[in-house]
């Protein structure tokens, strides 16, 4: 892992740039794929998933039985732990509820806004290399908050043909009965056009690899929406000469044992701190089961040391990552200034897997930089925002001739003759 000192803000974009494939090669054939999962349905699946998964797979909708008896299936030290962090999640995302809005903003004009829940929506989960049941919880649960109607949980299927008890009991925590084992592109193009088994679905969430991710934004051309285009995960630690090199050497690896294509970083004014987080991060690696797999990532990763705090903090807004962890003495003054990031952790004593596990914030996170611009899932990612108004007499009286003015100079008279004809009533005597 490279220690890169000083590098020169011109150089910056491509020192930053992510160890990613370009999208654009895949979506022919994402696109082809889906077009044969619309056109064939079930059929479709079951052949993609024995080109892509090496599993052939007769039914793949989980037993409702297999759901309900989860809990028989796994320790009760993982029961307890998944039960901790669901009601932590749970008491975070009802927080997060809003009231309905309403204004009278002229006497007799009264307006507001509701809330309302997205109808059905289609939770995708990984599970290739591990059995992610924390991202069950992520998505179940402001899904269920919310009150979404139906409740879509796809998951890679497994070569013994099971589902992990863990997801299963994670599932069952959130109320989610729909489960099937369908990975990769084949699974968001089920949830895109709905199958014999699988259902439509209005919005799609969720993690991925690079096919998955390709594939959620083929299916916005659909009429499909999604969460966000997520893409391999990333963290970038920002700390000085405070931080303890052995946390953050572990923080880094957190994320870097998620895949090959994973990209962590370092960004100090300390040397000392880089030398050191250097020399643990090799140290620690040779503990690691997916070792591998880190390794790969760190390939792709920096330790960056730069001169003061006001550079450090310009180049990590510009790299906008997914994960921010801040170990800094003037760490108040750091989180002010911090506007691009997925998710901000704070302090030697607050590991970034707090928040993929147990604390209550969220995991699915924007990467790539798409922090300038998109929120990390919430509430409000399952629910749409509608507005009403009501207008009496009165209130039409004070607003019409405002409406005529405007929708006449726009050139729209059938705009203005709508209010115009209710307004030739009210000012005529019988009215």
């Amino acid at each position: 892992m490279k220690i890169i000192q000083q590098p020169d803000e011109k150089n910056w974009e491509e020192l930053l740039k992510r160890p990613t494939q370009d999208f654009a090669s895949l979506e022919s054939d994402v696109k082809a794929i889906f077009e044969d999962i619309k056109h064939n349905g079930d059929s479709a699946i079951k052949k993609y998933t024995q080109i892509f998964d090496g599993i052939s797979i007769e039914d793949f909708s989980v037993n409702p039985e297999a759901i309900e008896h989860s809990t028989d299936n796994i320790s009760a030290a993982l029961k307890e732990a998944i039960d901790v962090a669901y009601d932590n999640i749970f008491k975070f995302h009802l927080a997060q509820e809003q009231v309905t809005i309403k204004v009278e903003t002229l006497p007799g004009v009264k307006c507001w806004q509701a809330t309302k829940p997205i109808e059905k929506v289609g939770l995708y989960i990984p599970g290739g290399s591990a059995p992610l049941f924390s991202s069950i919880l992520m998505l179940g649960i402001p899904a269920k908050i919310a009150g979404c109607r139906e409740v879509v949980l796809v998951t890679p299927p497994q070569q013994t043909g099971v589902v992990h008890p863990a997801m299963l009991y994670a599932a069952k925590k959130c109320d989610i009965k729909s489960i099937y084992q369908v990975g990769g592109i084949q699974a968001i193009g089920g949830l895109t056009f709905g199958t014999e088994r699988i259902p439509k679905v209005y919005k799609i969430f969720g993690p991925g690899n690079q096919y998955v991710t390709v594939a959620k934004q083929v299916a916005t051309t659909y009429d499909v929406a999604i969460d966000m285009p997520a893409g391999p995960s990333e963290l970038l630690v920002l700390a000085d000469d405070s931080a303890n090199p052995t946390y953050v050497a572990a923080d880094l690896l957190s994320q870097a044992e998620h895949g090959a294509d994973s990209q962590v970083i370092l960004v100090t004014t300390s040397n000392d701190l880089a030398e050191k987080t250097k020399d643990e991060i090799y140290a620690q690696l040779e503990l690691l089961p997916r070792k591998d797999i880190a390794v790969k990532a760190i390939e792709n990763s920096k330790l960056i040391v730069v001169q003061n705090i006001k550079t450090a903090l310009r180049l990590t807004n510009q790299y906008s990552p997914e994960h921010l962890i801040i170990c800094l003495n003037a760490e108040d003054e750091a989180i002010d200034q911090i506007y691009n990031a997925g998710s901000v952790f704070i302090g030697n004593y607050t590991p970034e897997s707090a928040g993929d596990y147990a604390s209550g914030t969220n995991h699915t996170l924007p990467t790539n930089a798409f922090a300038r611009q998109y929120s990390g899932v919430n509430l409000d990612a399952f629910t749409k925002k509608m507005t009403y108004q009501k207008i009496s007499k009165e209130g039409l009286l004070h607003l019409g001739r405002h409406i005529e003015v405007m929708a006449e100079a726009e050139e729209l008279q059938a705009h203005k003759n709508a209010v115009s004809l209710r307004l030739k009533d009210l000012n005529t005597p019988d009215s």
